[in-house]
C-alpha cells in the first residue's frame, strides 16, 4: 500500500476506475491492474474514497494517537466542525456528552474559529483589487490551486481556516498545555494540519467515521447519554460554514443569484469548471466562496445516510435552536480581545503539472491501443476519462496504462483466447508426435532388419530366374516383393526420420540457396514440366542460424507436397517468395493445386494423415516438416482455398538463442 494520508488497498481493487474517473487532479494511475494514488498528485478531497464500492480506499487516521496517547494525558480538547448535526442525525446534542465520558478534557465548536476569521474575509472584500478572489477555507481547493494553477495562488485568500484559527485561539488562551483534535466530516483537514506553517497548533484529526468507530470500540452508545452543551467560547453564525453559501452568511454577505461580483461554487465539478474558466481569465467577480465538495455536509466522511437535503435541514435546524441562546456581547467581546492573534497565512506553489506529450507521440499511443482513425476513438469512458485522446496524453504523462482500456482488453482477449487454442493445439500435436515418435522408433528398428533380408534374398532369386525363361512370371513376382519391400523400407526411413527429431546441428544456413536447391530440382523433374516455377527474393539478407539438413528436409516436403497437389490442374503455377524483418525470416510456397478441404485443417499436421492416393503417401511429410519448424522456434501455417491453390508459411527466428 502506498504511503500517504489516501491510499490503495490492492487485494480490493477491482479494476473498475471509478476512482480514476472522478479524481480532479488526475491523481490515480493504474498499475498492474491497482489504482496507485500519486501522493505528491493528491489534493485528499476524497472522492476516490466515495466512489469505490470495494472499499479499496484507505486515509490516515490518527485514532490511535487520540486513544493511545492525546486522550490519556488528560489535556485533550476536541473541536468539532458544525456539520455534526448531519453526521448524528439523531443524537447530535449528545455528542458532547459522547466525547467527554470517552476522555476530553474540553469540546467545543469550530465554528467559532468561523466567527473569528469572518471579519478578516469582510476587510479583504472591501479592498480595491483587480484580481478575483478564491476563499482559503477548503483545504482540497488550497491544494488543488497550489499543485496545478501555479497563476492564481496569488488569488487565495491569505486567512487561516476555522480549524486553524480556533487552534490558536485556543492555544493563546490557555495557559496550561493542551492538546487538541479536530473532528469532523474532511480529510483533507490531515493534509492542512501536517503543514509546516502550522506545526504544533492541531494535534490530531479525526472524521466523524473515526469517531463512530472509537464509540463502538470503547462501547459508548450516544443513546443512552443526556444531551449536554458544547464548551465556550460559543460560536454564532459560524455554524453556517458548511452549509453552501455559508461563509457568505457569516460575513452577511448577500450570495444572491443576480450579485455578479460574488459566486457561490460547490461541488468537485463546478469547482474544477470555476478554476479552469479563471485560470483563462473568463470569470470577472470579485470574490468566489468555494467549496470541494457541496456544502461540508456533504464532506467524504460524514458518514450518514441522510441525502443532501435532509443533512441540510439537520444543520440548519442546529444553527436555529442555538443563535437565540448566544450572548452576543459575550461574543463580541471574545472576538475583540483576540484581535491581535495573527489570522493569516500564506500559499506556495507546488506545482504537479506534467507536460503535454507530442501530438506524434499521442497518434502513436492510440495506435498502441488499436486506434488508427477518429472512427476507433469510441470515448466510451470505461478507462476512467472522458475521451480517448485525454486517455492517450495520461498515458504520455505517464499516469496511465494501455490495460485500462477496455476495447483493447478485449481485443487483447480474443487474441490471448486463440493464441492459446492455437498452443493447445500444438501441445497436444506436441504430445501425439512425441509418443508416435518413440513407437515409430522402435518399430522401425524391428522391421528394417526382416526387410533387408527380404530385399537381399528376394534380389537374389531375382537374378535366378532372370536367367531363365520360363520363370519369367516369377521374375515379374520377385520385382513386385522387391518394390513393395523398398517401399516399406522408405516408410521405415521416414519414421526413423520422425523419431530422430529433437536435437539440431546449428549452423549458419542460407535459406534461399535451401530452397533453390530444392525449387531446381523440382523444375527439372519431368513430371513437373508443365510446371511454371517463379522464386521472389524480397530480402538482401537470407541466413539464419539453423540446421541444414532438417531445414532442407522442411523445404523439400513441402514443395514436393506442393507440385503433387496440381497434378490435376488446369494452371499449374508455383511460387516461392523470401522475406525477413529483425527477428524472422518468412518462407511462402504457394501453388494453384486442389487446396485443402476445411474440415481437414486441423488434422493436417497429424502423423499418418494423408488425403494422397494409396501408395504415393505415409501421412508423415508434414508431421515432420511441423516437428522440424517447432524445434527451430518457428511458426508453420497455411492458407488454402479448395479448388484453387494453398500457400504455405515457414517462419523461422534468424538466431536461434537457446536449444
Amino acid at each position: 500500500m502506498e504511503t500517504g494520508i489516501i491510499g490503495t488497498i490492492g487485494i480490493s481493487c477491482k479494476r473498475c476506475y471509478s476512482c480514476v474517473r472522478e479524481c480532479p487532479s488526475q491523481a490515480i494511475r493504474v498499475s498492474d491492474g491497482q489504482a496507485v494514488i500519486m501522493q505528491e498528485r493528491c489534493i485528499v478531497c476524497g472522492h476516490c474514497i466515495t466512489v469505490c464500492s470495494q472499499n479499496a480506499k484507505f486515509y490516515l487516521t490518527d485514532s490511535e494517537l487520540v486513544l493511545n496517547k492525546l486522550i490519556p494525558s488528560k489535556n485533550a480538547v476536541a473541536i468539532v466542525a458544525p456539520s455534526f448535526a448531519a453526521s448524528f442525525p439523531d443524537d447530535y446534542t449528545k455528542l458532547p456528552s459522547a466525547l467527554r465520558k470517552l476522555g476530553f478534557k474540553e469540546v467545543i465548536e469550530t465554528a467559532f474559529g468561523a466567527d473569528l476569521i469572518s471579519s478578516h474575509y469582510a476587510e479583504v472584500l472591501k479592498e480595491d483589487t483587480d484580481k478575483t478572489l478564491i476563499s482559503s477555507a477548503c483545504p482540497a481547493v488550497v491544494n488543488y490551486v497550489e499543485k496545478y494553477f501555479e497563476r492564481l495562488v496569488p488569488n487565495l485568500v491569505k486567512i487561516d481556516s476555522p480549524m486553524i484559527a480556533l487552534g490558536k485561539y485556543l492555544k493563546a488562551n490557555t495557559s496550561e498545555k493542551i492538546s487538541i483534535v479536530f473532528i469532523g466530516p474532511c480529510i483533507a483537514k490531515k493534509s492542512e494540519q501536517m503543514e509546516e506553517d502550522f506545526y504544533g497548533i492541531i494535534d490530531g484529526v479525526l472524521t466523524f467515521a473515526d469517531i463512530k468507530k472509537i464509540f463502538a470500540l470503547k462501547k459508548i452508545k450516544m443513546e443512552e447519554l443526556e444531551p449536554e452543551d458544547f464548551d465556550p467560547p460559543y460560536s454564532y453564525m459560524g455554524k453556517s460554514y458548511p452549509l453552501p453559501g455559508g461563509l457568505l452568511k457569516t460575513l452577511d454577505i448577500s450570495s444572491d443569484i443576480l450579485e455578479k461580483d460574488i459566486i457561490v461554487v460547490e461541488g468537485k465539478h463546478k469547482v474544477v469548471d470555476i478554476i479552469h474558466d479563471l485560470a483563462a481569465n473568463k470569470v470577472n467577480a470579485k470574490f468566489i466562496d468555494v467549496l470541494f465538495c457541496e456544502g461540508c455536509i456533504s464532506g467524504p466522511a460524514i458518514d450518514s445516510n441522510l441525502n443532501f437535503y435532509s443533512r441540510r435541514e439537520k444543520v440548519i435546524k442546529y444553527v436555529q435552536n442555538r443563535l437565540n441562546t448566544i450572548d452576543k456581547q459575550v461574543w463580541k467581546s471574545n472576538i475583540y480581545n483576540n484581535r491581535k492573534i495573527d489570522f493569516s497565512r500564506e500559499f506556495y506553489v507546488r506545482n504537479q503539472r506534467r507536460p503535454i506529450p507530442s501530438e506524434e507521440k499521442i497518434r502513436a499511443i492510440l495506435s498502441e491501443t488499436n486506434k488508427f482513425t477518429k472512427q476507433d476513438e469510441l470515448n466510451c469512458g470505461a478507462c476512467g476519462y472522458d475521451t480517448c485522446r485525454k486517455y492517450a496524453i495520461q498515458i504520455g504523462k505517464g499516469l496511465a496504462e494501455k490495460e485500462m482500456c477496455l476495447p483493447y482488453l478485449v481485443d487483447e482477449l480474443k487474441k490471448a483466447n486463440m493464441d492459446l487454442r492455437t498452443t493447445q493445439d500444438q501441445l497436444h500435436s506436441a504430445e501425439k508426435l512425441a509418443s508416435i515418435g518413440q513407437l515409430a522408433a522402435g518399430v522401425a528398428h524391428e522391421i528394417n532388419n526382416p526387410l533387408g533380408t527380404i530385399i537381399l534374398y528376394s534380389s537374389m532369386l531375382k537374378k535366378e530366374f532372370d536367367r531363365v525363361v520360363e520363370e519369367h512370371q516369377k521374375s515379374e513376382d520377385l520385382s513386385l516383393i522387391i518394390d513393395e519391400a523398398n517401399r516399406c523400407k522408405k516408410i521405415v526411413a521416414n519414421l526413423l526420420n520422425f523419431a530422430r527429431q529433437g536435437k539440431l546441428n546449428v549452423a549458419k544456413v542460407d535459406v534461399y540457396q535451401l530452397v533453390n536447391k530444392v525449387y531446381r530440382s523440382a523444375s527439372l523433374n519431368p513430371i513437373n514440366a508443365d510446371v511454371k516455377f517463379t522464386i521472389n527474393i524480397e530480402t538482401d539478407d537470407t541466413s539464419i542460424e539453423g540446421d541444414p539438413d532438417q531445414l532442407n528436409q522442411v523445404f523439400l516436403n513441402l514443395i514436393n507436397n506442393s507440385c503433387e497437389s496440381m497434378e490435376e490442374s488446369l494452371s499449374k503455377k508455383m511460387e516461392i517468395r523470401i522475406s525477413r524483418d529483425n527477428k524472422y525470416l518468412t518462407v511462402a510456397i504457394k501453388d494453384t493445386g486442389c487446396g485443402i478441404a476445411p474440415e481437414n485443417h486441423n488434422k493436417l499436421f497429424t502423423p499418418f494423415f494423408t488425403t494422397k492416393k494409396i501408395g504415393k503417401g505415409t501421412g508423415l511429410g508434414l508431421a515432420i516438416t511441423y516437428g522440424i519448424v517447432k524445434m527451430h522456434k518457428g511458426e508453420i501455417g497455411f492458407q488454402s482455398e479448395l479448388g484453387k491453390g494453398t500457400t504455405f508459411f515457414v517462419k523461422l527466428p534468424v538466431a536461434q538463442i537457446s536449444l
